[in-house]
This record gives structure tokens, sequence and C-alpha cells, in this order.
């Protein structure tokens, strides 16, 4: 089990790219952060002081892949906790961290006939995955990942940089207002009950499309899921 650390860390970058979503990246003040791909932190806003409790933090998927120097998170506007966010990050400020957290890829599991499902943010944790030199091991991965339209897509980049790591990996990108929400009877039609299954999304969504998969064939085991809320 991974060991975890508090991070003292510096706000680097907050990007706004469309309304209520943004996207933060953190520089360590002390020790070189580490973790694994699709781990997540507790970020806490408030000074931490030794001697007493670990003040409120929120969880949150790292975005980067391991190795580099900066983690970079994407979060959506869904509660007190990140309108304070919103109102307090900005580069230059302090915050502690607390990492890693999380075994969604150090738990074992196959190479072969991976299949990731993302709704919307959730697609976080699998792009430290997928930019990570690690990803070239995986056989013909594929990703199927749901927005609500193409402006909250901001992923691509990295998209393509999985491409090169794994000129194998395949994607289909679905925008609900022009095709509707995923749709995981079709996914698992086209991809079959011995593949492995990695989920990571809205909450119910997770639960819906786990019990859906178990339902019809796919083992437990095969359905690995990013559901720590």
């Amino acid at each position: 089990m991974a060991i975890v650390k508090k991070y003292r860390a510096e706000v680097v970058s907050v990007v706004n790219p469309i309304e209520g979503v943004y996207t933060v990246e953190f520089r360590s003040l002390d020790k070189p952060f580490k973790y694994e791909p699709g781990q997540f932190l507790h970020l806490a806003l408030e000074a931490y002081d030794p001697s007493g409790q670990w003040p409120d933090s929120r969880c949150f998927s790292m975005q980067s892949s391991p190795g580099e120097e900066l983690i970079k998170i994407t979060y959506a506007i869904k509660g007190s906790f990140t309108r304070q966010m919103e109102a307090e990050l900005k580069p230059g400020c302090e915050v502690i961290l607390k990492l890693p957290y999380g075994d969604l890829f150090t738990q074992q599991h196959p190479k072969t006939n991976n299949i990731f499902i993302a709704g919307g943010t959730g697609i976080t944790p699998f792009l430290s995955l997928f930019t990570h030199p690690s990803f070239a091991y995986y056989d013909k991965p594929v990703l199927y990942a749901g927005f609500l339209n193409k402006k909250m897509n901001l992923y691509l980049t990295e998209l393509t940089v999985s491409k090169q790591t794994n000129p194998n990996f395949t994607w289909h990108l679905v925008y609900e207002d022009e095709a509707g929400r995923l749709n995981i009877q079709s996914i698992l039609k086209h991809q079959g009950t011995d593949s492995t299954f990695f989920i990571s999304g809205p909450p119910a969504m997770i639960k819906t499309f786990k019990q859906f998969l178990i339902k019809e064939g796919v083992n437990q085991n095969q359905v690995l899921t990013d559901d720590w809320e």
C-alpha cells in the first residue's frame, strides 16, 4: 500500500475554460510528489497544524502523469467547498495536499481487453494513465467518454499524447446534446463480457453501469471503479 504523505504546495496556474469548470496546477514546496496513475489526493485550503486535526478537505483525481513536476486537477463547481476553491485558489497561494490514495490501476488487472468508460471530469484519472509510459503495454485499449457538449471536452491534448504513447489506443467521444448519453448496453454489445471495464464519473453513473455489467455476466473482478466519492 502506498505511503500517504502531506505536501505543502503552491498554486501555479488556474484556468477557467468554461463556466463552472476549473483546471488547477500545483507545485510541491518541499519533496517531489509521489503517486501512481489513477490515484487521487486530498486538498485542504486551511493551514495545517500538525498538533491538531487534518482540516476540512475534498478528494480530487490527479489528471497529470506521475513523473511530471506539477500535479493537475480539473473540478466542477458542485458545493460550498468547490465554491471556496473558486474564490481562493489563485496563482501563488499555498495549500496542503495529502496523497496518494486509491488503487484503480495498481490493483491486479490484465493489460488486454481493457475498456475505459468516463463521464465528464471522470476522465481525469484515466488521463494520468493514458499519458504515462506504462500505457504502452496495454493491448488495444478503448475509451468511451461522454460529455454534455463539445465545449466540455477539455482533454483533446492529453488524448493526442496518449495516442502517441499507445498507437493502438482508440476512443469514442459521445456528446449528449448530439447523440445522447453513454449507452452501457451498446458498449457491452461491442466489447463483450470478457473485457475488463474501468468506470469513472458521476456516482449514479458508476453504480448503474457496474450493476448492469455484472447482471449481464461480467465478472465482478472485471469491473473496476473510481468511486471514492
